[in-house]
């Protein structure tokens, strides 16, 4: 299935988080925080302002974010968990 986002909406994936603390200690599934970096893996076309012009999203596939702990909506798509969410969601840019 192929999946492409509406307006200013970005899917993304999310990187794993580290399994083991800096000291060595390894962090079970069960305390681990869910990451807030992840790889964008598709845009939407973009939002459209006032005057009904179409701006472009700042973000493209492939990209490396950081967003919010809430941020997205988590969805399942061809087996893989990933996040909705709007590019204003997103923080920035990592890299």
């Amino acid at each position: 299935m192929k999946f492409r986002p509406l307006h200013d909406r970005v899917v993304v994936k999310r990187l794993e988080g580290e399994e083991k603390t800096k000291g060595g200690i390894i962090i079970p599934d069960s305390a681990k925080e869910k990451p807030q970096e992840g790889e964008v893996v598709a845009v939407g076309p973009g939002a459209r302002d006032e005057s009904g012009k179409l701006v472009a999203l700042d973000v493209k596939a492939g990209d490396r974010i950081l967003f919010g702990k809430w941020s997205g909506t988590e969805v399942k798509i061809d087996g893989q968990d990933l996040l909705i969410m709007k590019e204003s969601d997103i923080m920035g840019v990592v890299g």
